[in-house]
Order: structure tokens, then sequence, then C-alpha cells
């Protein structure tokens, strides 16, 4: 798993491999029960402090991504959110306001944000199924 931190984006750097755990989750590059880093060889090769791998880990086990299982370290969960459906659609509203809200900054209308929207949401459905093993890929001989 490789994870690229952004020291000058102004976002905080736990939240940073928080998100980018989550959309490796998502895209399934990490699978349920696969093991996460430690937190001391993820610290040193992002060139971090332990407690902040640590609290991004805190903050990934509190939202029900992954679980901690003593002596033998973090695992992402199986894809049961802990979230009832209106709890997970507001934590989605709560980000897709800060995209609305950058659109404006960027001067990009709705027309374009929601094309947009679907372009990323295509590309990721192809990225995801493209990661799945059963995929139909086939080999030219």
């Amino acid at each position: 798993m490789l994870i690229q931190l952004d020291f000058k984006s102004g976002k905080p750097v736990y939240l940073q491999v928080v998100d980018q755990i989550k959309a490796a989750a998502a895209s399934g590059a990490l699978k349920p029960g696969e093991p996460l880093p430690s937190i001391r060889p993820l610290a040193e090769q992002l060139r971090l402090n332990r407690n902040t791998v640590a609290k991004a880990y805190t903050e990934l086990e509190g939202q029900g991504i992954i679980e901690t299982v003593a002596g033998r370290g973090c695992f992402l969960r199986l894809n049961n959110s802990p979230f009832r459906k209106e709890v997970r659609r507001q934590l989605l509203a709560d980000e897709l306001d800060h995209a609305v809200v950058q659109a404006h900054h960027l001067q990009i209308g709705r027309t374009d944000f929601l094309a947009l929207a679907a372009e990323r949401f295509d590309a990721f459905e192809q990225k995801r199924a493209d990661a799945e093993p059963n995929s139909s890929k086939q080999e030219k001989p």
C-alpha cells in the first residue's frame, strides 16, 4: 500500500493517512481481513512520529474501518458499516458540501461539477473492477 503525503496541503497528516487507507479499502486495493502495516514501520516509511500513525489508526478504528487484534495488529474490517444509513448519508453530504464550496471557488458550474462527479465515479468503479481477482480480464495469446 502506497501512502503519499502532502505536507503543504493544510490538511492534517493523520487525516491524509486515514483518507488514503479508506480509499485503498474502497477501491479493493486492501481486502477485508488484510493486515495494515504496523505503526512503527509505517511511521518510519512516511517519516512521521509514531503517535501520528497511531492517531490515524485510532480514527479508522473509531469509524469502523479497521479493527485491532491484541498481539496481532490492525486489520481491515469486513465492509459492514457500523453507521445507520442516515448517518452514512450525512457523512457523505458533509464531504459533498466541501466539494461544492471548492467548485464554487474554482468557478466550476453545476453541470460541469455533476459531469466531473459522474466521470470520477465511473473511473473509481473501473479501478475497483480492475482490482477484483475474478474480473473477466482476457489474456491475449
